[in-house]
């Protein structure tokens, strides 16, 4: 007799259904997608108006990206201890309270402390978004799902940039940018009340009447044929201690899994967020600089990040086909290598242009797949807290990529030797990832095997 859980992940994909839990789901993601680019452009127009050094203007995304990556722990660990749709509601509407308060900043300090408490709040919709959409999905529509994820991405960034090109005339323009995303943020806020709790997270949790109630619901209204089906037992936990202490408990229970996975997570997470992100908040200043007037940098930063949602569109035809390490593996150095190329067409604005358009679109074929391959390397238990440590990991580091970019490594190095070391990270993780991590096309959630050597799959050992 199956599982609970092996019914869920085999029902046929319903929009009705499943489909809602996407859309909901991707809509939070897109605002996280929007605040990040909006660093891009804030950080100008707010260096204009407080008068911040270049090294200070690094401050701007810094302090948003630092946020995130605490939002993203505390996220992804509460999340795993009071369930997918509380914490699922309750991100944006931190992110909403202070967006709105930031707008009103009255000196630099307490715009960048602001940006830093909405960051926390939007950090988490990551790792929650993922784990709710990928337990919802069936198995053999789950890397699709995920990668069209990432869909929403360009579409924020897309908003980000466009909205900012708009406001540009317009006098204290970077405060009608932070206004503008409050009203939707909160609409959104309203409507994921609506989502039902993960039957899997319920499943984990021993809360065996709502699972079944949830998984009944599940197959009625997908039409699928009922069966009777097992509830395994719960996953006893020590819930004692307080959140910080829960966190710090799912990072060693993170690394106990599988110290080789985890590190090859944190790997690509680190290396592929590092170069988008430097390339997402300084592209307006380095077109800036290069001579481009105000609303060219703008625009061309939004073509870049609208042929995202190509990338995306070839990540989602290509990953149930090609599998997620090959687009990893291809995609990402070709990403970083399209940021070389940029850097010495800056003579050529056309080029340049062509360049930083190829990136947008790469970078947004290798980043969807991404975050579908380590949402599935771990198990339900640790699959939101596994994959909000990975994003931690990232926005730890590249929270500061922007201070050291502008400051250090652009001043010192110049661009095209900066983005060749940017780039030779990628390169080294993909090499990690190839000799270290397992496929999970068309695995089953909970059930992906951890092979000591990833070449060899006779020896595995099943996830428990």
């Amino acid at each position: 007799m199956r599982t609970g859980d092996q019914i869920v992940q085999d029902l046929p994909w319903r929009w009705s259904v499943q489909g809602k839990i996407f859309l909901i789901g991707g809509l939070g993601y897109m605002f996280d997608a929007w605040d990040v680019a909006l660093n891009g452009f804030l950080t100008p127009l707010v260096g204009t108006e407080f008068g911040l050094s270049p090294g200070q203007k690094g401050l701007v995304a810094t302090a948003n990206l630092i946020g995130m990556a605490v939002g993203a722990v505390v996220w992804g660990t509460v999340a795993d201890r009071i369930g997918r749709k509380r914490a699922f509601s309750i991100t944006l509407l931190v992110f909403a309270l202070f967006s709105v308060l930031g707008a009103l900043s009255p000196n630099v300090e307490v715009f960048l402390a602001l940006r830093f408490l909405a960051g926390v709040g939007l950090g988490g919709c990551i790792p929650v978004d993922y784990a709710i959409v990928s337990e919802f999905s069936p198995r053999r529509h789950r890397g699709r799902v995920l990668s069209a994820m990432d869909g929403w991405w360009p579409v924020g960034t897309t908003l980000a940039a466009v909205t900012a090109t708009l406001l540009v005339p317009v006098s204290g323009n970077w405060r009608w940018m932070l206004v503008l995303m409050i009203l939707p943020a909160l609409l959104l806020f309203w409507v994921r009340r609506g989502v039902p709790e993960s039957p899997l997270y319920l499943v984990r949790k021993g809360r065996e009447a709502e699972a079944r109630a949830v998984i009944d619901d599940l197959v009625r209204r997908t039409g699928a044929p009922a069966e009777p089906y097992t509830i395994p037992p719960a996953v006893v936990e020590d819930t004692r201690g307080g959140a910080l202490t829960a966190a710090f408990d799912q990072l060693r229970r993170v690394w106990a899994f599988s110290p080789r996975i985890t590190a090859v997570a944190w790997s690509l997470f680190i290396s592929v967020m590092l170069v988008y992100y430097a390339a997402l908040s300084w592209m307006p200043s380095i077109l800036r600089a290069q001579g481009f007037g105000e609303i060219a940098a703008f625009a061309s930063t939004a073509l870049m990040n609208a042929l995202g949602i190509v990338g995306v569109a070839v990540a989602v035809l290509l990953v149930e086909k090609v599998g997620r390490k090959r687009i990893v593996a291809v995609a990402g150095p070709l990403a970083a290598l399209s940021l070389v190329v940029f850097s010495l067409l800056l003579g050529s604005p056309t080029g340049a242009v062509i360049a930083i358009g190829a990136f947008g679109m790469l970078a947004l074929v290798v980043i969807p797949v991404m975050y579908a391959y380590v949402s599935e390397l771990y198990p339900t238990e640790l699959r939101a807290s596994g994959f909000g440590w990975a994003s931690s990991s990232s926005r730890a580091v590249t929270g500061f990529a922007p201070l050291v970019f502008g400051s250090l490594l652009w001043p010192v190095l110049g661009l095209p030797l900066t983005f060749t070391v940017l780039g030779g990270l990628v390169v080294a993780a993909v090499v990690f990832m190839m000799l270290g991590a397992p496929e999970t096309r068309g695995r089953e959630l909970d059930r992906i095997a951890v092979p000591a050597k990833p070449e060899a799959p006779a020896k595995t050992t099943q996830v428990p």
